[in-house]
């Protein structure tokens, strides 16, 4: 990184107020500030009577892992992607699994750093074939990522956003003009869930599903976490599905991810394996091509599956590819049905393997 570059970098999304506050305008959470105040996110602050990114360059780390670990299971399968997140939320999950990162107050946390064009840099050199933006969510650095990938994209490189897909509308499509790929948690599918538990709202995630879909090229997939209690119903797994169905089409994956106690949520149970089946079953019967299981030891729940004629054409055990069955643009080599998804030639060998890399000296 150009150690002259400083990580605080003013925004556009925000509006003054009449009684001299400002509002972020970037998520719905609309945060209205006075000098010296920090958005419940962290990292964008009011200082001298704008909204500025506090966070800029900066990352809690760099990681190497499988693109089946985001999850995307039709983006690339098999392909290494260069992993990365800042501090701070938009959301405050009482079941946070990325707390230390997510809900960090502490800039410290940000231990590593690079440019835009040295990460750029970094993929290519790592032979990855994508960056993702993951561990917190990368619509809170929106300036940041959205540099990154264009860096990315001038050398060859796709940007994954691993998000909650809560962002007001304007911020949503320009950050999203610059991404090839997303997995959208859809924590649950009641308003009395998110607003509880996550202290956020359901339709704005709502609203930038159906965005993504009708609105954009972006391939993208949705994990819901499971908890017990909570939203591991099946009028909810119904429900959901259903409505992925009728509003997105069969072809959008849908992950099942079991819960473990973290956070402040220490007093739930973990998800049961049985629970995140019945919750795939649901969603197969409901017309879902492609659901799966995350979280446990569930071949059956990782694999791909032909819509087609019901062949396995991924087979995988957690996040190693054990099975191929596709051309090389994604056609089942039974039927020749086309699988959905992002799909380049013969599959990665990355495998199940994670690497941390520090990127600070480099830059």
């Amino acid at each position: 990184m150009q150690n002259a570059v400083s990580s605080v970098v003013p925004t556009r999304y925000w509006h003054k107020l009449d009684d001299g506050r400002i509002q972020c305008d970037l998520c719905p959470r609309e945060c209205r500030l006075r000098d010296g105040q920090r958005g419940l996110c962290f990292v964008r602050a009011c200082e001298s009577g704008e909204i500025v990114l506090t966070s800029y360059g900066r990352s809690s780390g760099f990681c190497v892992d499988p693109i089946e670990k985001k999850p995307l299971n039709h983006f690339l399968p098999g392909t290494p992607v260069l992993s990365f997140g800042t501090a701070g939320c938009n959301l405050a999950c009482k079941f946070c699994q990325n707390w230390d990162i997510s809900k960090s107050r502490e800039i410290d946390t940000l231990a590593d750093a690079a440019s835009p064009e040295a990460l750029a840099q970094a993929a290519q050199r790592l032979g990855c074939s994508s960056v993702a933006f993951t561990y917190n969510d990368p619509v809170i650095f929106h300036e940041y990522a959205i540099d990154v990938a264009q860096a990315c994209h001038e050398v060859g490189i796709k940007a994954v956003a691993v998000t909650a897909g809560y962002v007001c509308d304007e911020p949503r499509r320009e950050f999203y003009r610059y991404m090839d790929a997303a997995n959208v948690d859809l924590k649950a599918f009641t308003e009395k869930f998110y607003w509880k538990i996550t202290n956020s709202h359901l339709q704005p995630v709502l609203d930038t599903l159906v965005y993504l879909k009708h609105e954009t090229d972006v391939w993208f997939e949705i994990t819901n976490l499971v908890i017990p209690g909570e939203n591991d119903s099946d009028r909810e797994f119904d429900e959901l599905t259903s409505w992925v169905v009728e509003n997105l089409g069969p072809d959008v994956p849908v992950h099942f991810s079991a819960f473990h106690p973290d956070w402040k949520m220490r007093d739930k149970p973990n998800t049961p394996p049985s629970t995140l089946t019945r919750a795939r079953k649901i969603a197969i019967e409901n017309g879902v091509r492609y659901a799966y299981t995350g979280n446990v030891h569930d071949e059956e729940g990782d694999s791909t599956y032909c819509h087609g004629c019901g062949s396995v054409i991924i087979a995988r055990d957690w996040y190693a590819m054990t099975g191929w069955n596709l051309s090389d643009d994604g056609r089942c080599l039974d039927c020749d049905t086309q699988c959905a998804g992002v799909f380049d030639g013969p599959p990665g060998t990355w495998g199940a393997q994670r690497m941390p890399v520090r990127l600070s000296a480099n830059c």
